[in-house]
């Protein structure tokens, strides 16, 4: 591994550790590299809906993740500006899999493709994110402002 690559992915694991949602969800981080990232759930008794099968919101937040970190991969910091997914299908017990990647990067917003598939490699969800770029000291400064 390259020590750029190996940098990325040592920023991001430092990253989403403070991402106690995504923990929260027992989302994990597969790979990334520049413009592309893989992250993982195994689904849980609680990842499900009241009819068994892995919430929209499990999905949702699978996916959201999966692009942002696709799209911090250029060292930046974003937040979520939109999002269109769409559900296709659903299962009720195994792995699903975000891979996501960067379509177009702009100064100042990233448009992110996320297709979301189950063990047997079918496709669950698909769809797109657009991500703003933030200045970091600001939001550091929100951050502690709020907290006091």
């Amino acid at each position: 591994m390259e020590e750029s690559q190996e940098l990325l992915e040592k920023a991001t694991r430092e990253r989403i550790r403070k991402n106690g949602f995504m923990l929260h969800n027992h989302i994990e981080l597969e790979s990334v590299e520049r413009d592309r990232a893989v992250f993982k759930l195994d689904i849980r008794p609680e990842s499900c809906n009241p009819y068994g099968m892995v919430h929209g919101g499990a999905i949702y937040t699978l996916a959201d993740n999966a692009t942002g970190t696709a799209a911090h991969s250029d060292g930046r910091y974003y937040v979520t500006q939109t999002s269109a997914l769409h559900f296709l299908r659903n299962q009720s017990r195994g792995t699903v899999r975000a891979t996501a990647w960067v379509r177009h990067r702009g100064k100042s917003t990233v448009l992110t493709s996320v297709d979301i598939t189950g063990e047997d490699g079918k496709l669950l969800a698909t769809g797109e994110f657009t991500f703003f770029c933030v200045d970091k000291s600001l939001m550091d400064q929100k951050v502690a402002a709020e907290q006091k």
